[in-house]
């Protein structure tokens, strides 16, 4: 991999349907974009778009960073998130949220996968 630099508030996104299933709310879009993936594909380094509406999803070990936008993170058995522009949230493998997206978020995140 070469090193490179990405301006994130206008990299360009890619659709990444929802599954119907995971939808409680509203008519929300994803798009995304992996920036780099190591050989065995458990690193992740990419951008990741929603816009508004409530859904749920079960979380891998995940850092992030909020470019744009605002939500809150509900999970289950844990603590409420909220996060905005500026803040940084780790979620951890198994986590299962319900995040309600109040304006279209946009984050920059490292994943790491089982």
């Amino acid at each position: 991999m070469t090193s490179f630099t990405t301006h994130i508030p206008t990299a360009d996104l890619t659709p990444e349907p929802l599954d119907p299933s995971q939808i409680l709310s509203g008519t929300p879009e994803v798009t995304g974009k992996v920036l780099t993936e190591s050989p065995d594909g458990r690193q992740l380094r990419g951008i990741w778009q929603i816009t508004p509406g409530v859904v749920t999803d079960v979380e891998a070990d995940e850092m992030f960073v909020v470019l744009s936008g605002r939500a809150t993170i509900e999970i289950e058995g844990g603590p409420t998130l909220i996060v905005g522009p500026g803040d940084c949230a780790v979620l951890r493998e198994g986590d299962r949220t319900t995040w309600t997206v109040h304006e279209t978020l946009r984050k920059a995140y490292a994943i790491t996968l089982p």
